[in-house]
């Protein structure tokens, strides 16, 4: 979007039969529908036979975004991404047979939740932005009522929609062994698909200004360690200083260790 027009969001749905359901989406999120707009919106919620995606209505704007664990790039990479060997496996202390309890904080569209509950952990994702809750809740649904093993892996997922540092501050449940973060960065990767999300999640999200507090929380509540996911060559993020790092060639991880997994 650019910067000197609002951002407008609504939600459509693009066959009568999803009609109610928009509707009732529209009314939880407190957004309009498309029809009652008459100038239209820059950002849609869309429903459609393939579930809920949100794109913008600028001309040549990037095409749709939905969170799909069943097919595509994220079938892939369960399939052929590396298992435990991943920088995210290995950054969240997946080894051997140890498969800690994660808190994801910074759920977004679920792609490292969902690699982590592919090796086997228990995941509960945190999402405080409704709009990517609603497409990371739409995904999760989808993949239960796959069956088989994504059926499986979803299983293991469990999404809260609050907002991530008052969620931590204030838990009452099992407590994490593993707290991963992915707070929202200026992105320099080159691929469209991160360009697509970066360009239609900004407006919406902003980048985390609050990462020093979300780290802090993150130190407080997890058994044995917190993992941070930065661009390679960015700074830590204010506050304690990671006592492990693991880099690839565009991210890393900054590890806070707190006690041994075993």
């Amino acid at each position: 979007m650019s910067n000197d027009m609002p951002l407008t969001l609504a939600v459509n749905w693009l066959d009568g039969r999803f009609q109610v359901a928009a509707e009732a989406l529209a009314a939880r999120l407190q957004l309009p529908v498309l029809a009652d707009l008459p100038d239209g919106a820059g950002l849609l919620l869309e429903l459609d036979d393939e579930g809920l995606s949100l794109r913008s209505t600028e001309a040549g704007a990037p095409g749709a975004v939905r969170v799909d664990f069943v097919s595509g790039a994220m079938a892939h990479r369960r399939q052929f991404g590396g298992g435990a060997g991943q920088m995210v496996a290995r950054a969240v202390g997946i080894r051997g047979s140890i498969r800690p309890s994660v808190l994801d904080a910074t759920a977004g569209l679920g792609r490292d939740a969902f690699v982590i509950a592919a090796l086997g952990c228990e995941v509960t994702l945190l999402e405080r932005q409704p709009v990517i809750a609603a497409l990371l809740e739409d995904g999760l649904q989808r993949a239960r009522a796959a069956g088989g093993e994504v059926a499986e892996i979803a299983s293991r997922m469990r999404l809260m929609h609050c907002d991530a540092i008052a969620a931590m501050g204030a838990w009452q449940q099992d407590v994490p062994q593993v707290v991963h973060l992915d707070p929202m960065f200026p992105h320099r990767d080159k691929s469209a698909l991160v360009k697509k999300e970066m360009r239609l999640f900004r407006p919406l999200a902003g980048d985390d200004d609050d990462a020093p507090q979300l780290l802090a929380a993150a130190l407080q509540l997890a058994s044995h360690r917190v993992a941070v996911k930065r661009p390679r060559k960015a700074p830590a993020i204010a506050g304690q200083q990671p006592s492990a790092q693991l880099a690839g060639q565009s991210s890393r991880y900054d590890i806070y260790g707190k006690k041994k997994l075993d």
